[in-house]
């Protein structure tokens, strides 16, 4: 087994479907490679909507739900990549039917943004969003058209 793929770990605490586990990780490794960077270790933790907005209360003083919760781990950002990413699965499939895609589509983009995020990637202007979801839409088209 690769020893890069076997850095990313897939937890399920919410039941998804998510097949093709080994050819996805190997996408996410090749994707934090293009951009120059090392891999130490990601954990995607995939949970409900309560367990997500727990996560944002505690740990970021938020009190409201979320698709998405990055944390990157490294001390410093030249440190090899060392982070855990949170998903609520709920709002991945309200997602999906707000934006009229697929829950895999879905949850691919959602895993693909924070991956981003650790690489460096903001959300926060709407030049930030525009770069962001065209960096989104080029790995969904990389990972499901190859």
């Amino acid at each position: 087994m690769n020893t890069v793929n076997s850095n990313i770990s897939f937890l399920f605490k919410k039941g998804v479907s998510l097949p093709e586990r080994r050819r996805l990780k190997a996408f996410i490794a090749d994707l934090i490679r293009q951009h120059n960077q090392e891999l130490d270790v990601l954990n995607i933790s995939f949970c409900s909507d309560e367990e997500i907005l727990e996560v944002n209360k505690q740990y970021l003083d938020h009190d409201y739900y979320t698709d998405i919760i990055t944390f990157d781990l490294r001390e410093r950002t030249s440190d090899p990549l060392a982070a855990e990413l949170f998903i609520s699965v709920d709002t991945v499939k309200s997602n999906s039917v707000m934006n009229n895609s697929s829950v895999r589509q879905e949850l691919h983009r959602v895993i693909f943004h924070g991956v981003l995020h650790l690489l460096g990637f903001n959300d926060k202007s709407t030049q930030e969003q525009v770069v962001m979801r065209q960096m989104e839409d080029s790995a969904l088209k990389n990972y499901f058209h190859k």
